[in-house]
């Protein structure tokens, strides 16, 4: 290979490096945002999914460990260390190989993974107090965003433990389910409301129809982050294999020392 193409292979895969680096940084962020958040409806799986827990963690850990490897890759493709490069070719190997198995899992176990998000759901509902507590909260700001009401519809609000417990509780409803084209009493955004009626004013769809609406209209930007991030990882694999296979001897005195 010539000294033209070797520079361009070198420089190809730094610039490759420093966007694996900031990919980790994404994926890493992802993972902290899962662990933290208390607006959304990832707060609501994640006070009662152990599975999402060990999957935030694990998120953290790639994106740390990708952050790290774009480092090393940076450190490896500048000073053409061969080491460090097929380090960096068998971890990105690796990772590759794990996000397969990973796309895999998840589709062929899609409709288990459906039926425990239902049961943790359902489970929300029933212990609903309307008090101050995050997942309650959460799933409040669902219902208002989305525009639904309950899992599967609004009967699912009737099973809630305080509603079955209140007099009149035919006129009782979850506020945040509020259709606001409706008539009927204040609008408020969390708690439980009381209606003028027994027909409750609220959205008559499902919050499953609705999440499922939302990742049918963005499967296509997801799927495209996805095939995105695996070409610039099977790029990455050939460029550093490329130098690596180019260098003929290691020169570590160009190495910057710490």
């Amino acid at each position: 290979m010539g000294k033209g193409c070797i520079a361009a292979t070198k420089y190809f895969l730094f610039l490759f490096n420093l966007l694996f680096f900031i990919f980790g940084a994404v994926i890493m962020g992802f993972g902290l945002w899962v662990i933290l958040d208390n607006q959304s409806f990832i707060t609501v799986l994640h006070e009662s999914s152990t599975t999402l827990k060990v999957g935030a963690y694990i998120l953290i850990g790639i994106g740390s460990l990708s952050m790290l490897m774009g480092f090393l890759g940076c450190i490896g493709a500048i000073y053409e260390v061969r080491c460090l490069l097929g380090l960096y070719f068998t971890c990105l190997l690796l990772i590759l190989i794990a996000q397969v198995t990973a796309a895999v899992l998840i589709y062929f176990q899609r409709d288990l993974l459906k039926q425990e998000m239902s049961t943790i759901v359902n489970k929300v509902l029933v212990n609903y107090t309307g008090h101050n507590k995050t997942s309650e909260h959460a799933w409040d700001y669902l219902q208002r965003t989305m525009k639904c009401c309950g899992w599967t519809g609004p009967s699912n609000w009737t099973e809630n433990l305080v509603i079955k417990g209140l007099k009149n509780n035919s006129q009782i409803y979850p506020c945040s389910c509020r259709n606001e084209s409706l008539g009927g009493t204040d609008i408020k955004e969390t708690g439980l409301c009381q209606a003028l009626s027994p027909d409750w004013p609220v959205f008559t769809m499902g919050c499953i129809s609705s999440v499922e609406d939302w990742l049918l209209r963005n499967c296509g930007v997801i799927l495209g982050v996805c095939v995105g991030i695996a070409v610039i990882e099977l790029l990455g694999m050939i460029l550093s294999m490329c130098l690596c296979k180019s260098v003929q001897q290691e020169d570590y005195t160009k190495v910057p020392k710490y």
